[in-house]
């Protein structure tokens, strides 16, 4: 009995801590975010140095600050740049990794040629971008795509790797009965992958979307590995262009406002709505992606 009110004890105090760590992490997220929200809503003349002051409710809700922030950054047309990029970028890494993916994922237990290009594609995750950086804003220079179909190229060839890697260990689930006996009805093998593979990557399907639309939205660096809340790549192929994506309009915004808090923090917001309304839309998906992320 009394090892029994120990080990009941002992679970109590461990729900306890679980429970404290969980509301100070929610703290910690809502509250530079309850910030951002008051004093996007405030005026400059309601800012003061104090804590209290920072803290404080606007005395007048209004959302000029919104209003001028949308000009100052050509909110419409940024944003516009930043959807089509993102929507086209994702259907076409749907599209290609998954055959890659399909096709190298088949063969390589077989053919070594197929086994040394996975290695070859997925090895380049441990490419940093500062090395590929200057090479591509020439190429793409010369080819005549330093625009947004450049733009989307780069992103399909970087997101390549973790995606092939990802299509390849989520294909061991399906078995491969399914290609035998279409095989024996004479389909033909892209028959084959359009009509039994393709569907049943449905889970996989959306993990890379989720995945490649939040990082292409966010405009990556490090796009082997998925690193968000960078704009190198955008920023060095669409310099000096009127194609500027939402990421780059809010780092020429922050750089020429910085210290209007009011004005900046309006900015802001709008550039996290469209993300954040993707969020509540998908999070269905986003929570199965956790799941279905996984290689196996």
């Amino acid at each position: 009995m009394m090892e029994k009110k120990k080990r009941l004890s002992h679970g109590k105090i461990v729900h306890y801590i679980i429970n404290a760590l969980l509301v100070l992490g929610t703290l910690t997220v809502l509250f530079p975010l309850y910030m951002t929200v008051i004093i996007a809503l405030k005026k400059p003349s309601e800012m003061t140095n104090d804590i209290s002051g920072a803290l404080s409710l606007p005395s007048s809700w209004n959302l000029d600050n919104f209003v001028e922030a949308i000009k100052i950054t050509d909110f419409r047309h940024t944003l516009g740049n930043s959807l089509l990029i993102t929507c086209v970028t994702v259907v076409l890494c749907i599209l290609l990794h998954s055959l890659a993916g399909y096709v190298i994922g088949r063969k390589m237990a077989k053919h070594k040629i197929f086994k040394a290009s996975y290695y070859y594609i997925v090895s380049g995750m441990f490419v940093p971008f500062a090395v590929l950086m200057m090479p591509l804003v020439k190429q793409t220079a010369q080819l005549g795509i330093a625009n947004r179909f450049g733009v989307i190229v780069l992103y399909t060839v970087f997101f390549m790797p973790m995606n092939l890697m990802l299509y390849a260990g989520y294909l061991k689930n399906i078995p491969t009965a399914l290609e035998e006996a279409a095989h024996v009805d004479g389909a033909s093998a892209f028959k084959i992958f359009w009509k039994i593979i393709f569907p049943n990557m449905k889970p996989m399907h959306a993990t890379v979307a989720i995945l490649t639309a939040m990082s292409t939205w966010n405009d990556v660096t490090d796009l082997h590995g998925y690193r968000w809340n960078d704009v190198t790549t955008p920023l060095v192929i669409l310099s000096g262009t009127d194609h500027n994506t939402l990421p780059i309009a809010q780092l020429n915004f922050q750089s020429q406002f910085g210290t209007n808090y009011n004005l900046a923090f309006a900015s802001y917001l709008l550039a996290l709505l469209p993300i954040l309304l993707f969020y509540v839309v998908c999070q269905k998906q986003i929570m199965n992606g956790v799941v279905n992320g996984a290689v196996k």
